[in-house]
């Protein structure tokens, strides 16, 4: 194989795919990124960790020989990151040793061949639709902060994709830790209909997430199976992620969401979050609560650790309902509040041990349920 390629087109591409890569393996071949060179003048990049795949195709500056090779991802991204800006980068294979040129730069890679590089067999992937990359990326950011990292609730470490028919038809993504809620309702998307529950694992949720952060412009094609889901972004030559789902069942999360909280708490989200963050910069690991006291037209916040005393902040707010007392964990509340981005968020209550509703309205698509704990 004899290509080349400019540094700043292998440098943007080996970023997306070298993080797919685990930085310790015991099969050394996973520590490679494959490199494919066509006649065409196009170059495909490969990645993978066995549970999942980046597939990366670009214009090289020429192929003069077509092959393929596997060589470290890790070092090759690291070479082209330090490679003068503007070079062109030239990669030939000879003896199982692949020669990277740019410039005065000269470096020889121990390489494995490319037959033993293992493929995700995608198989049939019989649901297919597309998403606008924007909205994808919002459905990622409103829920995948309450993913479980719990391992052996392996069936919580993921994002639930399904359809339901609600009053019309919709797609909804939700994650929950058993401590948190987060759910996000869209409208179905044609060719989803039928489609089966799945859980895209977290990992494959962060990577791409982080690919969608370059083409929000543009549609993500979607397609599935019970077993695999396959994003494609950016067209011919973009970038293909395939991974494998989380093989599980993932609970009904419904049961969990209120429907009888008849106490209402409005307020504006900043002030709220501002004021929880304040009062639990005192709060130790043991007393990571913020009780919450509510009154007519405003919120206590308070928090009091043995070690290191006690604070409380007021917070103004809109609340017509008998006063009482509710306390939070104060991170995940922050959590839940830094996805609220208008200017009001409501918390629907019921009593001190209940579950708490929380959305910016009732037309948001985002919903979010947080337990309480003992204060």
């Amino acid at each position: 194989m004899k290509a080349t390629i400019e540094r700043a087109t292998l440098l943007r591409c080996l970023s997306h795919v070298q993080s797919v890569v685990e930085r310790r393996n015991t099969i050394p071949i996973l520590s490679n990124v494959l490199i494919e060179a066509s006649a065409d003048g196009t170059l495909r990049i490969m990645a993978t960790d066995l549970d999942l795949q980046v597939v990366e195709s670009l214009s090289a500056v020429s192929v003069d020989v077509a092959g393929s090779i596997t060589v470290s991802a890790h070092l090759l991204f690291d070479i082209a990151r330090k490679l003068p800006d503007g070079s062109q980068v030239s990669m030939e294979t000879a003896d199982n040793r692949m020669t990277v040129k740019a410039g005065r730069s000269r470096f020889s890679l121990p390489t494995l061949p490319r037959d033993d590089f293992p493929v995700i067999v995608e198989g049939d992937l019989p649901t297919s639709f597309q998403l606008p990359a924007k909205m994808l990326a919002e459905l990622i950011d409103r829920t995948r902060f309450a993913i479980s990292t719990e391992e052996t609730r392996y069936y919580l470490n993921g994002i639930f994709l399904h359809v339901a028919d609600d009053a019309e038809p919709v797609l909804k993504a939700a994650a929950t830790d058993g401590h948190r809620l987060a759910r996000f309702t869209l409208p179905r998307p044609e060719g989803a209909e039928g489609m089966p529950d799945v859980i895209v694992p977290r990992k494959a949720v962060g990577e791409l997430r982080k690919l969608l952060e370059e083409a929000l412009d543009s549609n993500v094609a979607i397609d599935l199976s019970a077993s695999k889901i396959r994003f494609s972004l950016g067209g011919e030559g973009g970038v293909v992620l395939t991974s494998k789902l989380i093989d599980g069942t993932f609970p009904d999360y419904s049961r969990v969401i209120p429907t009888g909280n008849d106490k209402l708490l409005k307020l504006d989200p900043r002030s709220l979050y501002d004021g929880v963050d304040r009062v639990a910069t005192i709060a130790t690991e043991k007393t990571r609560a913020v009780k919450m006291g509510l009154d007519q037209d405003r919120v206590t916040l308070s928090v009091s650790s043995p070690d290191n005393g006690t604070a409380a902040e007021e917070v103004p707010a809109d609340y017509s309902a008998e006063g009482f007392e509710i306390g939070f964990n104060a991170n995940y509340l922050k959590d839940i509040l830094s996805q609220i981005e208008g200017d009001s968020v409501e918390l629907h209550l019921a009593d001190p041990g209940a579950p708490t509703l929380i959305r910016q309205n009732d037309a948001s698509p985002a919903l979010y349920v947080l337990m309480p704990m003992r204060v």
